[in-house]
């Protein structure tokens, strides 16, 4: 597995699409799969801004990896987000019931992020859940980065406040 990871906005789900596009892998986005699962209330709440509590989401990372072949190398965008969530992505790596290839960790700046969010468009993409998002990922995400390599995980590190096709010529490079 191949797991794409940055805060919002850094380019997770344009990089992922384009690698399993070109490798022929599957894209597995934890945000398109909320967006299709979660209703009601749950569904009300992460349109705020809200993300799912770390049993929703490795319940729903589990339900993921059974209905594709794991054995097989694929795209992981949006998944972990929480030192809980790594805690147990790394656990089925150590029991060998997935393989971490590698980690892709796109950065990019709180200003670019800003840019493109509010560019989208998205109901959830108001200038408050923006910054909540961007400080939620330098207090949690940037420590599960480095626990991922403190653990012999391989994390690329990407400049993602570039044009895509620039960061995807760096991706393709890395990948290769």
């Amino acid at each position: 597995m191949i797991v794409m990871m940055g805060v919002a906005g850094a380019g997770k789900s344009v990089q992922g699409r384009w690698v399993a596009d070109e490798l022929g892998l599957p894209w597995l986005s934890t945000g398109e799969f909320l967006r299709m699962l979660v209703v009601g209330k749950r569904r009300q709440e992460m349109m705020e801004g809200k993300l799912l509590d770390d049993s929703e989401m490795i319940k729903l990372a589990d339900k993921i990896f059974h209905m594709i072949n794991i054995e097989e190398n694929f795209i992981l965008d949006g998944f972990p987000r929480t030192t809980k969530q790594a805690d147990w992505l790394i656990a089925q790596h150590n029991a060998g019931l997935i393989k971490i290839n590698r980690v892709i960790h796109l950065e990019a700046s709180q200003e670019e992020v800003t840019k493109r969010l509010l560019d989208r468009g998205r109901q959830d993409d108001t200038e408050e859940a923006i910054a909540a998002r961007f400080k939620e990922y330098a207090a949690v995400t940037l420590p599960i980065i480095k626990d991922f390599e403190d653990k012999g995980v391989t994390v690329e590190h990407v400049d993602g406040n570039r044009t895509p096709e620039e960061v995807h010529e760096d991706i393709k490079t890395l990948l290769s």
